[in-house]
């Protein structure tokens, strides 16, 4: 059960309207990284986990997030409260045009939400619940919940760094700071989990769980704790990078007698011919005198 407190979790203070830094600050109300994305991927982990202890974290964070969806679109509205009036209500003709694009993108979010909290991110891409990357494993979706803040936390200093409203930096500092929190609650959670890595029941397959392949070899070739030391073997030969698996490192697969003619018919309809054939380009260069395939005509 839901129950709305008409106060803010933190007081929401704007110097004066800004369109175009209400359609910056829409990055976190309808974007990727935003609040929405934040509150909804929490609350859909916290109803399927299976631990009380998690699920009761899972689901506080997910209501603070929606709090903080409040203070970010309460930010939007007072930044578009003079245009959306404006828009409403009209004023002499050709003003509101000029004023309009005045705002950069800003006549968007104008014209098409009236000044409003829109769920679209700053460029008015649509929310969509493909941010959700929810896959109900807590030792993957934990991991994820931390870079989920860790990016929200980049994009609220972002937008500290285009604003110089000290009530808006100061309500996004906040905010910033409220991503940190959450961080550090999700990886104290995910090291409370005994076997947290790898994710999931199954471990990996010995022989390949401490390779790392050089794959790409050349200039800026670097070695660091990512690839070398006690548990690593770092594989650069390029022979040792084809067929790990002691096989022939092609593809195969077994049919039934009736598949396989049928398979071995398709093959050679489709066979190529190594006989160079004349093209419809081979045709064309001829009409322009540029190079091509000739043939002798007799």
């Amino acid at each position: 059960m839901f129950m709305h407190n008409k106060r803010l979790m933190y007081t929401v203070r704007v110097s004066e309207p800004n369109p175009v830094l209400a359609g910056m600050m829409l990055e976190q109300f309808g974007g990727p990284q935003g609040e929405l994305a934040a509150a909804m991927r929490y609350f859909t982990q916290g109803l399927a986990d299976v631990d009380p202890k998690r699920k009761d974290m899972l689901m506080d964070i997910a209501t603070e997030e929606l709090s903080h969806l409040e203070v970010i679109g309460s930010i939007v509205c007072m930044l578009n409260a003079g245009v959306k009036a404006k828009v409403a209500e009209g004023l002499e003709e050709g003003m509101l045009l000029r004023e309009l694009n005045q705002g950069g993108e800003s006549q968007t979010t104008s014209l098409l939400y009236g000044g409003g909290a829109a769920l679209v991110n700053s460029a008015g891409v649509p929310w969509t619940a493909a941010y959700i990357d929810t896959i109900t494993e807590p030792t993957a979706d934990l991991r994820s919940n931390i870079a989920a803040e860790a990016r929200a936390k980049i994009v609220y200093e972002r937008l500290i760094n285009v604003t110089d409203d000290p009530g808006i930096k100061d309500a996004l500092k906040f905010l910033m700071t409220r991503e940190v929190a959450h961080q550090k609650a999700f990886e104290k959670a995910l090291y409370a989990i005994k076997e947290n890595f790898p994710p999931g029941k199954l471990p990996g397959e010995p022989e390949f769980s401490n390779k790392y392949y050089d794959l790409s070899q050349g200039a800026g070739n670097a070695r660091g704790p990512w690839n070398e030391g006690e548990q690593w073997e770092f594989v650069e030969e390029y022979q040792e990078m084809q067929a790990v698996d002691g096989g022939d490192g092609m593809a195969s697969v077994v049919l039934e007698p009736e598949e396989e003619a049928l398979a071995m018919n398709v093959q050679k309809r489709t066979e190529s011919s190594l006989k160079d054939p004349t093209t419809g380009a081979d045709l064309g260069a001829k009409r322009d005198g540029s190079a091509g395939k000739t043939k002798s005509i007799h």
